[in-house]
């Protein structure tokens, strides 16, 4: 067994160990093994029974406010595990300051996510917080709220509903979000040409409202990504990227990223493809696996994503992954989700009615093209190509996101 993000090892109790505790109970659960070094290899401690009170002492006199955590003891190699559990407190400070685990270091947070620590102890949103400012317009929000809900007038009560003000009768950050001019970053929308160093177009939409910033996204959209196609019969609309799964990440962008955070959602726009990145990771306790099968609904910004919601600019909470992937059913190239600690990304390709392949590539896609899931060694029988060809061949489709692995080692299969 090795370190990793939710387990460390300490020879010895020194502590050190108390930056970790202060990790697990602001960030996650984890646990500390005693009496285990670096490697691996267990060494068990001396007297684990007075290990366990000194470890208990150490978090209790160090450790402000008391964060939950358990002893136990595995008497069969003599280890001490300590397990501490998230905590609703927070921040949870050692020799005030409070850490995070950084892969299997504990290190000190910032003061970004310091304030953050605050704010989730408080149990309050970044966006419920007060603005600062005493009068906020809203003519832009209220012209949507004309066409897409038939209210002929933005009253004071109206905002209310809409959650934008504090119990002090403060507006708060929703409301500047939302507001004709604000403080807040926004969208950077770019169109390349053939590279990233050949800008065709460029809008940046920054202190306005985020209403504005989605106007302005759909805008460029359908200047680059959709098209008029005239037969003697009929007039078509063409996408070359589906626009209902633009919208939806494009919405998904907004309503989910960091506020606080001095960065633009970046939009950047290709021949071939729509890559958007919205700044901030996951809600806590969304997993990345959730997050794309939409299983759990959880928003970072409730008030943004209600208005958002009442506008029909999402459809249900918690289904726009699904919708995007649904634009993309019969699609030879799905779109593609990258998730960072920081950043939460999607790439949109542009659909293609066939596949840019050579013709060894396209024997691997075609006995693969009902739908099976074969091993490397069925692909190379079924093509008669070498091992090493075929998986070369696989490796090259998988590069081009026309084939998919499945699985890892010898259990790996691969599907178009």
């Amino acid at each position: 067994m090795k370190e990793n993000k939710h387990l460390e090892f300490k020879l010895e109790i020194t502590n050190t160990f108390l930056k970790t505790v202060s990790a697990f109970a602001n960030f996650g659960d984890g646990q500390i093994w005693f009496g285990v070094d670096d490697n691996g290899e267990v060494n068990g401690i001396n007297n684990p029974e007075k290990a366990c009170l000194d470890i208990e002492n150490r978090i209790n006199d160090s450790i402000s406010p008391r964060p939950d955590f358990e002893l136990s003891v595995d008497y069969n190699n003599n280890i001490v595990k300590l397990m501490v559990r998230e905590g609703p407190y927070k921040p949870y400070l050692y020799k005030g300051k409070a850490y995070r685990r950084s892969d299997t270091a504990s290190i000190e947070v910032d003061q970004l996510e310091l304030r953050r620590l605050v704010l989730d102890g408080s149990h309050l949103y970044f966006e419920e917080l007060p603005c600062g400012k005493d009068c906020l317009y809203f003519d832009t929000l209220r012209k949507k709220m004309k066409e897409k809900m038939g209210v002929k007038e933005l009253s004071e009560d109206v905002l209310r509903t809409l959650g934008f003000f504090t119990e002090d009768r403060e507006y708060n950050n929703a409301a500047a979000i939302f507001a004709d001019t604000n403080n807040f970053y926004g969208t950077d929308i770019a169109r390349f040409g053939s590279s990233i160093n050949e800008i065709m177009d460029r809008e940046t939409v920054k202190g306005e409202s985020v209403l504005k910033q989605y106007d302005k996204a759909v805008e460029l959209f359908k200047r680059y990504y959709q098209y008029e196609e005239i037969s003697e019969i009929e007039r078509k609309k063409v996408e070359l990227v589906p626009e209902a799964a633009f919208r939806e990440a494009v919405a998904n962008a907004l309503v989910h990223r960091d506020w606080d955070i001095n960065s633009n959602v970046r939009i950047a726009m290709f021949k071939d493809k729509i890559e958007i990145k919205s700044p901030g990771s996951l809600p806590k306790g969304i997993t990345e696996e959730e997050y794309i099968n939409g299983d759990i609904s959880c928003l970072r910004n409730p008030i943004i994503g209600n208005v958002f919601f009442r506008m029909h600019y999402i459809e249900m909470f918690g289904t726009g992954i699904k919708r995007i992937l649904e634009s993309y059913k019969d699609a030879k190239i799905k779109p593609q989700f990258n998730i960072t600690d920081n950043v939460i990304g999607v790439i949109l390709p542009v659909l293609e009615e066939t596949y840019r392949v050579t013709e060894d590539e396209a024997k691997i896609i075609e006995a693969l093209k009902d739908g099976s899931q074969l091993a490397s060694s069925q692909l190379s029988r079924k093509t008669g190509f070498s091992k090493a060809k075929t998986i070369r061949l696989l490796n090259t489709l998988i590069e081009k996101k026309y084939v998919k692995s499945l699985g890892s080692g010898r259990g790996t299969k691969y599907s178009v």
